[in-house]
């Protein structure tokens, strides 16, 4: 029998290649390419008949999947309501980021809450938990800890005590003896990943690997884990800012791009009942270049302060920093309006940042971060008790955007009565609230700043 032919891949970003080389053509990276053994074949001519799979139809009803109620409202929230039997969640985050104190909090809420749960360190030893949980509170919590790194032995232990919840932490740490590679290469990564949720699928264990995530801000590894768990979870936040956002980017078992707000405290985690009211600064008296954003997130609604300075540059080239947003969406925006409205930022520095660490990749923030430039080259406040939202056209039009009834609700909760968004705007919550309705862009600069 012939030898399958030996498959090179790069562990930076899961290419593959006929043969070793230095560098990756792919992303460019420098030894990152190592030789995985390819999987064994059977003899030649044989083949094995399978089993015939069990049809049904689309009408067919079924009953939603159960779910265990944690306790933590923005943890059960991101997840779509609780914790499904059987499902796989990967949870991802920059270094420090507090991945390991969520998890822990949350297995401790949900072992509380009368589901079995065990807790395995791949990167810390058992006392090192331990300490965790004491300052956290959580030392009364029935979690099982276990500090290692064989799959091996693991899938062993978690066979033998069959938990409701089995928390993975990390997956780059833990080592198959069958897979001849480095932990935390793609096959081993894979390999452990493919294990680690098929025993999920057997054995009706919920699991949560924890990933660790390269300086593009992705999760390391082959892409193929994010296709084989059910939930893929990024845990965000800025070192500066004492926020840490939860959001969901894939969920099976709920709606995607949903977050959860916490604050990082002395006691750990706490959870924030009402973002909207946190995000937002001192609101009593209104200063130039700041604009309220009536955002969506998820299924959540959410009101941000977008921050904008315009200052004389003395570069030949002006500055454009950003925090929060995009920076490819505010050179767009300054172009819109130089050219379709005749406002010019050449020389001028332009500093854009959202409030509180916030990141909003919403289109409709478009017209707010253009009333936030406006406001601070022309040094005029927008009212205090207006919101903002809407998207702009390379034409300089306003395009409407959806769940504006839900952007005005949570307005009006927070004691604005005043917004400004595009026509055509199906406007089904405007008790209350004043709407002022624009076409586009100029028209936007006329009423709110005069001719420009």
């Amino acid at each position: 029998m012939a030898r399958a032919a030996p498959a090179f891949t790069c562990t930076a970003c899961g290419a593959v290649h006929r043969k070793w080389a230095g560098r990756c053509d792919a992303c460019g990276a420098w030894n990152s390419i190592v030789e995985e053994t390819p999987l064994a074949a059977g003899p030649k001519g044989v083949t094995a008949r399978g089993r015939t799979v069990a049809l049904s139809t689309l009408a067919e009803a079924e009953a939603p999947p159960p779910r265990t109620v944690s306790g933590m409202a923005e943890f059960d929230r991101v997840l779509g309501g609780g914790l499904v039997p059987a499902s796989a969640i990967l949870v991802g985050g920059d270094p420090g980021i507090g991945k390991s104190t969520l998890l822990l909090q949350a297995a401790a809420a949900v072992a509380r809450a009368g589901l079995s749960c065990l807790y395995v360190s791949g990167e810390e030893a058992a006392a090192q938990v331990r300490m965790r949980a004491q300052r956290l509170g959580l030392a009364d919590a029935p979690v099982r800890l276990a500090a290692e790194t064989s799959l091996r032995d693991i899938l062993t232990t978690l066979d033998a005590e069959r938990p409701g919840l089995a928390v993975i932490d990390s997956i780059q740490t833990m080592w198959l003896d069958s897979v001849e590679s480095a932990p935390g290469s793609v096959a081993q990564v894979r390999a452990a990943a493919h294990d680690l949720v098929s025993f999920a699928k057997r054995r009706g264990t919920a699991v949560i690997l924890v990933g660790h995530v390269t300086k593009e801000g992705q999760i390391a590894g082959p892409r193929v884990v994010e296709h084989m768990v059910d939930t893929v979870l990024y845990f965000e936040g800025e070192r500066g800012h004492a926020f840490r956002i939860l959001r969901a980017v894939k969920n099976r078992f709920g709606p995607a791009d949903e977050i959860g707000v916490f604050e990082m405290t002395g006691a750990g985690l706490a959870e924030v009942a009402n973002p909207s009211a946190l995000f937002l600064s001192d609101r009593d008296r209104p200063s130039p270049g700041a604009a309220v954003f009536a955002g969506i997130e998820g299924t959540r609604p959410m009101l941000t302060e977008i921050q904008a300075l315009v200052a004389p540059s003395s570069l030949g080239t002006p500055r454009r920093a950003v925090v929060g947003l995009d920076a490819a969406r505010l050179s767009t925006i300054l172009a819109v309006l130089e050219a379709r409205c005749g406002i010019p930022f050449s020389g001028l520095d332009v500093f854009l940042n959202v409030a509180g660490g916030m990141r909003v990749a919403e289109p409709a923030a478009d017209l707010a971060v253009a009333a936030a430039l406006l406001s601070a080259r022309e040094d005029i406040a927008l009212p205090a008790d207006t919101v903002v939202f809407g998207e702009i056209s390379l034409s300089g039009a306003l395009r409407p955007v959806g769940q504006t009834e839900n952007r005005l609700k949570e307005a009006r909760k927070l004691g604005f009565t005043r917004a400004i968004a595009p026509a055509r705007s199906k406007l089904g919550a405007g008790e209350g609230m004043r709407v002022r309705e624009l076409s586009d862009l100029t028209a936007f600069v006329g009423e709110m700043f005069g001719a420009g």
